[in-house]
Formats: C-alpha cells, sequence, structure tokens
C-alpha cells in the first residue's frame, strides 16, 4: 500500500508517527508524501488547543479530496479523548487510542473503505513506553528522540494526563544504543523530547540526572539540547551537568504560564514565581550567552488585568530569549473549564499579541547580543540562488552564512557579524579545513562573504 501521514502537534506527536511509518514500511508498503495519492491516510491529532476538532476535519475533507479511496485513520491525544465524535466524519474508517496506535498493521486486516467504522480506543492510564525517533529538519541534521512520555501532573487547564496516560520513559540502559543509531543515521544533534521529559524515571529508580550523566558521558560527537523541561524538575544537580557538558547545548526551554502568583496557583503549577525567577537568572549567570525559551498562557479564568500586568512586567524583566504564548481555551473535562471568572476572547486576544510583540523584542535583543561572538554552527538547508547555508547556533540563533554547497553538515565555528532581521549573518572562522571524526566541532576554511 502506498501510507501518507499528517500530523498535528508536538514533537513528541511527530516522532511517534515516524516510528508507525517505520512498521509499515517493514512490512512491505511503501511511505508517500502526505497529499499525494495513497491507499491510506493516518492522521495524528493534538488535543492542546480549541482547534482540534476542526483541525481533524479539515485534514479528513482534504485527504478524501486526494485519495477519495483511502483508508481513513485517525490517532493520537484528541482519537483518545474524543473518539465518538471523531468516528462521525465524514471519510473517517477507524480511531485509534495510545495504546492501539502502535498495533494498527495488527488491528486492522482490510485496509479497505467500509461502512462501519471502528473505534479502537481503550483506557491509556496503563500504556507502554514505546520508543521513537524523528528527523527534525530537512537536512536531516537534527533528531528528535523520545525518552519519555505520558504525564502525572494534574494542571487545571490540561488534558494530556487523560489523552496520554501515566508517565513512563526509555530504559536507561537502551539510550546509548539510540545515540549511537541516529549518529550512524548522519545525525549531529539530537534533542531528547517528552511530554514531561524532566519526570524521566524508571522502574529501576533512575531518573533524569542519570539520563543527563550518561548523555554527558558518550563518547559520540553528538550534539544535545533538551526539548523542554518543567521548572520545578530542572534541579541544581542536573544544572550542573547539563552546564558543564561538552554535549548539551546552553539552551532551556523552560515553561512558565503565568507570571502572577495567583494565577499559578489556580493553575496548579509546582513551582513559585520567585523560584522561577531565581533559575533563570542562575542559569544566566552561569552562561550569559543561554539561550532560553517560556511558554505562557494568556486569558486563564480568573486573569484581570492586574495579574496580566504582572505577568507582563514579571516576563519584561527577566532575562528570556522568547517566548510560545497560548490563548487559553477551554478544555472540557478539565477543572479550568468550570471556574469563573472567564476573560472575554476579545481581550484573551489582545493580551496575546502584547506578549507576542515583548517576546519578538526581546528575541531581537538576544540576537544582537550575539553578535561578534564565535559560536558553533549547525549547517541545515542550502540556498543556490544566494550560495547560502542556513541552520542553528548551539544557543540557538538562527543563522546564515555564504559557503561552498558542498560544505560539510556538521558543527562549524562561526562568527556572527551582524544582525539582519530574524538571523544573524555569520563567517566561518579557520583557515584550514580539520576533518576529524571522533571531534565534537568540525571546523571548515573561511570562504568569501560577499
Amino acid at each position: 500500500m502506498r501510507i501518507s501521514f499528517y500530523n498535528l502537534g508536538c514533537k513528541v506527536n511527530l516522532a511517534d508517527i515516524s516510528r508507525i511509518g517505520r512498521q509499515f514500511e517493514e512490512l512491505g508498503h511503501r511511505v508517500v508524501e502526505y497529499g499525494q495519492e495513497s491507499d491510506m491516510v493516518l492522521i495524528n491529532t493534538c488535543t492542546v488547543t480549541h482547534r482540534a476538532d476542526a483541525d481533524c476535519r479539515k485534514i479528513v475533507r482534504r485527504s478524501m479530496r486526494t485519495s477519495p479511496d483511502a483508508f481513513i485513520g485517525v490517532l493520537g491525544c484528541y482519537a483518545q479523548l474524543q473518539p465518538d465524535e471523531i468516528i462521525k466524519i465524514d471519510g473517517v474508517d477507524a480511531v485509534f487510542g495510545q495504546k492501539e496506535k502502535f498495533m494498527i498493521p495488527d488491528l486492522v486486516k482490510d485496509f479497505t473503505k467500509s461502512a462501519s467504522p471502528s473505534i479502537l480506543v481503550s483506557d491509556a492510564s496503563n500504556a507502554e513506553f514505546h520508543t521513537s525517533a524523528v528527523s527534525d529538519n530537512a537536512g536531516r541534521t537534527r533528531a528528535v528522540l523520545k525518552l519519555q512520555d505520558g504525564c502525572d501532573y494534574r494542571c487545571t487547564f490540561c488534558t494530556i494526563p487523560d489523552a496520554r496516560g501515566h508517565s513512563r520513559s526509555m530504559p536507561l540502559g537502551k539510550i546509548e544504543n539510540e545515540f549511537h543509531k541516529l549518529w550512524q543515521e548522519g545525525y549531529r544533534e539530537v534533542v531528547i523530547a517528552g511530554i514531561n521529559l524532566g519526570d524521566y524515571r524508571t522502574p529501576e529508580g533512575h531518573k533524569f540526572i542519570d539520563v543527563a550523566k550518561l548523555i554527558d558521558n558518550l563518547q559520540i560527537p553528538l550534539r544535545v539540547r533538551i526539548s523542554s523541561i518543567e521548572p520545578n524538575l530542572l534541579k541544581p544537580e542536573i544544572l550542573d551537568v547539563v552546564m558543564g557538558s561538552e554535549r548539551f547545548v546552553p539552551h532551556f526551554h523552560i515553561p512558565l504560564q503565568s507570571g502572577s502568583q495567583d494565577i499559578l496557583m489556580k493553575m496548579k503549577r509546582r513551582y513559585r514565581a520567585k523560584n522561577y525567577d531565581s533559575l533563570i537568572r542562575n542559569i544566566k549567570k552561569i552562561d550569559s550567552d543561554t539561550c532560553i525559551g517560556a511558554d505562557v498562557i494568556v486569558g486563564f479564568p480568573g486573569e484581570t488585568d492586574q495579574h496580566f500586568q504582572e505577568t507582563y512586567d514579571f516576563i519584561d524583566n527577566l532575562p528570556i530569549s522568547y517566548l510560545h504564548v497560548f490563548t487559553y481555551s477551554e478544555r472540557p473535562g478539565t477543572p479550568a473549564a468550570e471556574m469563573t471568572g472567564i476573560v472575554p476572547h476579545d481581550t484573551r486576544k489582545n493580551r496575546t499579541n502584547i506578549l507576542r510583540r515583548l517576546s519578538v523584542h526581546k528575541q531581537m535583543d538576544f540576537y544582537e547580543s550575539q553578535v561578534g561572538k564565535e559560536k558553533i554552527f549547525l549547517p541545515e538547508t542550502y540556498d543556490k540562488t544566494s550560495n547560502t547555508w542556513r541552520g542553528w547556533t548551539e544557543n540557538y540563533v538562527p543563522t546564515a552564512i555564504k559557503a561552498p554547497a558542498e560544505l560539510a553538515q556538521t558543527p562549524h565555528s562561526v562568527l556572527l557579524t551582524k544582525h539582519l532581521g530574524d538571523k544573524v549573518i555569520g563567517q566561518l572562522t579557520e583557515e584550514k579545513p580539520s576533518f576529524t571524526s571522533t571531534q565534537p566541532y568540525i571546523k571548515l576554511a573561511v570562504t568569501e562573504n560577499k
């Protein structure tokens, strides 16, 4: 069969759908790009925003236009939570839950259109961990490796614990082998990911600190990025390992959600605003070039103008490099959906725009602060019309350099020379090329920067 996939949502979702694709390839089927005519289309859904239903319906309709006779299966978080709603969508043949999505070839023997669509969804609370990894860029230099899944936290706005089940993790003994496989496949950067990555733990008692130490001691020249980690789980001992490591890069994404202590308490977040403030300042004290991103939710029930101003001032005064701003939306079944003090949608939208403008300002300031510094650049995509490579430095600065198409897609030392809009211009810094497979960073000759 020709099988295509459409993914909605996070990097963990993307890694999961990649694993499912490999399962079908191993059975002799052919994975084709979404949009091409297919015999089967699998849609991996998300439930983080209120658009889950609308997004799912839109992709189903698009799939039917391209491949009207294709078997259409829907899986993922929204499928786990609302299978009865999804099965009503015209064109859907089956809905798969979190436990069932990795067993699709075994559960369905006849992948043809059916007059009687199937719901194959069971309780996800005792779901097993499934290893998955996926390329995170077109150049196939960076991979996402899932180390943890599920969540045992109960933030009042979130449906993820019900959608993905309990927290579970890859056995510590398997991690090094996964890194070696990614290295052999040509990847030079790995993003370790999870639904609540810092809550990594195994039945043997291993925790995220053990993961950090293992990665720090890897004898392969990969650089490693942490996708996201809760502030209460970024313990001092973890920070010591990561900030002193030659493997980990100086980049953190640390969810904040609100700068108001009142709102944090209503959200049932597991830290205080003052603790978050101390954590960020401590990181920047260790290395001022560290890039720090944060998630923020605006318009949570009960968020007054004063609460929002507290959040704005809190972020404005912190050395954060960028924000991911989310407009609060009611999720059925969550405690927040039943709270009073509903914030009008126009107010939510306005507050979102205000914080997004603040994010742009902080991001531009961070990029400007990196000019004149030497960083490690990983080339990802090449534009032959401008003879330019685009990629990222270790501290997450989007960088462009003039270099030949033959430039090795491995880390190179560059001097950042100019901030230009959404990127920084750089140039290679070594006069002589040096290619040694055991070096963490491989440097190449300077090319003329026209």
